[in-house]
């Protein structure tokens, strides 16, 4: 066997003006012989064409060993299922064939009536000889390219064989040429300051053709904020789509896209682009690629400006008081990953630390074992007080250690302090990364960098030194809605050597907001029947309307002793029996009887009729859920 198949860009064949040959090859060696019924099970070689244009041109070069030539049969099948005939049983007694078949040459391969060199070892393209097809490869014109391209090659008598070595398939097709740049107003703005991108998507001129349904992804990154947007097409702050439309031959449309910055100063921030979509193919590059060094992608970069201070973290508000995990009272056995701590007002909170490399170190002063409880490192506090280190000598740059926080119910707000995010040239580059979740849903928390370090959207990088003491490696975090679980990923980033040495950070007490629940309910109704229409029932006398009122907890704690009650008014009559509840007015199925006792009272929910009153009942409304209760009544 000599190559795998492979699907290659060619350069410019001769061909018209505004078109582009793409070459494909496919060099699976594969041997072929007669058939007990001619041709039935031929040789088969695929062409899988990804690129998308429509054809204006096919050629195809055939290298292969065969004694008796006169006995070979090829034809060429498109995806559109088109058949064309190759070579059809002419050479007579000449051997091997390596050659170009392309209806431009004016000489039919059937005047073929020379040996050809064909070996394992023989070099195509360049073919030996070319020649026009059997017949016209002309049939392929105007279909479109993307699918899989077959050959396929038979013997149709006794006696000879053969050896298939190559194919190349060339395909053209109209093309577009591209080209994507970038710039930004301001290479070193200050923390708080407008900048603007402007980003130009160019179409070369002839013999580049018009290009339609242009579009360009642009993500803004983490450190800056979306303001504004001008220019040709429309920019989707969420997606990163801007949409440009059509770039004719010869112009260029351009957009400017303003931003807030809101990194701190020596952040480095880098913004890259690429076209994502087009109409049609490009002569040098391919859109939506995830290429960085092709003409349509460009990216700009811009570095912070201003003296690094330490920020201010926001002022963590809730509603129902704090409560506190806090390290100094509780223990951590030295090199252990996983621990649980009882905290008040909340329940059960959960560490479990994880690592993707590198190795856990031992050091005396900082515990012990890492991961370990100590205060030798104290971010500035004195006295000082315990938080969790984790020490570890990491490889490379992509190893992390990840610290999971689980939460047993969500808190409306969460704040807590990562000492000792710093750097050491040549040692190591602390980088921290923080998410959070609620309900499965990502949330993203506000980073306030210290002296040592700067912030970039949810990610802290280190730059200085900062001592076991000092507070300048401090980092705080403050979650300011719903969370259940956090995350902290510790690694480094590109200042880190390849190899980084020893290096460690140390997490401090998180403070929690106090769950609290909230309460909403609704009510909707429906006509069931009025005894008059089967299709548009009306709520007149004697018509039975059902009612379903729902209770939904939309806060992070869980109710307990949740009551609900409705007043029928004098207007209505409650239809006995007709109680069922369940977590939706669609799924309330579950028969409730009138009284107030019975296991129907809590299978979990639990509904009473009494005094012309209905009144539903639940132990618990965890965060998220909810409680519907449908009754009918008949209309007086």
């Amino acid at each position: 066997m000599r190559l795998c198949l492979a699907a290659l860009l060619a350069s410019m064949l001769p061909a018209a003006a505004y078109a582009q040959s793409f070459q494909y090859t496919n060099s699976v060696d594969g041997a072929f012989d007669e058939n007990t019924a001619p041709c039935a099970t031929p040789l088969q070689r695929t062409f899988n064409v990804t690129q998308s244009f429509t054809v204006q041109d096919v050629n195809i070069g055939i290298l292969l060993t065969h004694t008796w030539r006169g006995d070979i049969e090829m034809r060429l099948r498109s995806p559109a299922g088109t058949v064309v005939t190759l070579f059809n049983s002419t050479g007579g007694n000449r051997d091997n064939l390596n050659v170009l078949l392309d209806d431009a040459i004016g000489t039919s391969v059937d005047t073929h009536t020379n040996n050809d060199t064909a070996t394992a070892a023989t070099a195509v393209p360049p073919y030996q000889r070319n020649f026009a097809p059997n017949t016209a490869l002309s049939a392929f014109n105007g279909q479109n390219s993307v699918g899989t391209w077959t050959l396929s090659i038979c013997d149709n008598a006794g006696s000879d064989a053969g050896t298939f070595y190559q194919a190349d398939l060339f395909l053209t097709g109209p093309y577009a040429d591209l080209s994507l740049t970038k710039t930004v107003s301001n290479s070193a703005p200050a923390a708080g300051t407008n900048i603007t991108y402007t980003l130009s998507v160019l179409n070369a001129s002839s013999p580049s053709i018009s290009a339609a349904s242009v579009s360009v992804l642009d993500i803004l990154p983490a450190g800056v904020t979306f303001v504004s947007a001008s220019g040709t097409g429309t920019y989707n702050s969420t997606t990163g789509v801007w949409t440009v439309g059509s770039v004719p031959a010869g112009s260029t449309r351009s957009i400017t896209i303003t931003v807030t910055v809101n990194a701190t100063a020596g952040a480095t921030i880098t913004n890259s682009a690429e076209i994502s979509a087009s109409s049609e193919s490009d002569v040098d590059s391919t859109p939506n690629n995830a290429s960085t060094s092709e003409d349509d992608d460009d990216s700009v970069s811009f570095t912070v400006s201003g003296a690094r201070v330490a920020g201010t973290p926001p002022t963590l508000s809730c509603p129902n008081g704090t409560t506190v995990h806090d390290w100094d009272s509780v223990s951590w056995t030295a090199g252990s990953t996983t621990n649980s701590y009882s905290v008040s007002n909340l329940g059960t909170v959960g560490f479990n630390i994880t690592r993707t490399g590198g190795a856990w170190l031992s050091n005396a002063t900082y515990g012990g074992q890492s991961p370990a409880r100590q205060n030798a490192v104290t971010g500035g506090f004195s006295p000082a007080q315990f938080s969790i280190f984790e020490l570890i000598n990491f490889t490379n740059q992509s190893e992390t250690a990840t610290t999971t926080i689980t939460l047993p119910t969500a808190v409306p707000g969460a704040q807590f302090r990562i000492f000792d995010i710093d750097y050491s040239a040549g040692q190591f580059a602390d980088r921290i990364t923080v998410t959070g979740s609620y309900n499965g849903n990502s949330v993203t928390p506000v980073l306030t960098n210290g002296v040592s370090n700067y912030v970039i959207g949810n990610s802290a990088f280190g730059d200085a030194t900062s001592a076991d003491t000092s507070a300048n490696g401090n980092l705080v975090i403050t979650f300011t809605s719903p969370v259940d679980t956090i995350s902290i990923t510790y690694g480094n980033h590109s200042l880190a050597p390849a190899d980084p040495g020893q290096q460690a950070v140390a997490i401090h007490d998180i403070t929690f907001c106090r769950p609290v629940a909230n309460l909403t309910v609704s009510k909707i109704s429906s006509v069931l029947s009025d005894g008059v229409s089967t299709t548009n029932p009306k709520a007149i006398p004697g018509a039975t309307v059902r009612y379903c009122i729902t209770l939904s907890n939309a806060g992070s704690g869980t109710a307990t002793s949740v009551s609900a009650s409705d007043t029928l008014p004098a207007t209505v009559t409650f239809v006995p029996g007709s109680m069922a509840s369940g977590t939706s007015c669609g799924s309330a199925s579950t028969v409730e009887d009138d009284n107030g006792i019975g296991a129907d009272e809590t299978d979990p929910f639990g509904m009473v009729f009494n005094s012309g009153t209905i009144t539903g009942t639940a132990a618990t409304m965890a965060p998220g859920s909810t409680f519907a209760m449908v009754f009918n009544v008949t209309v007086n």
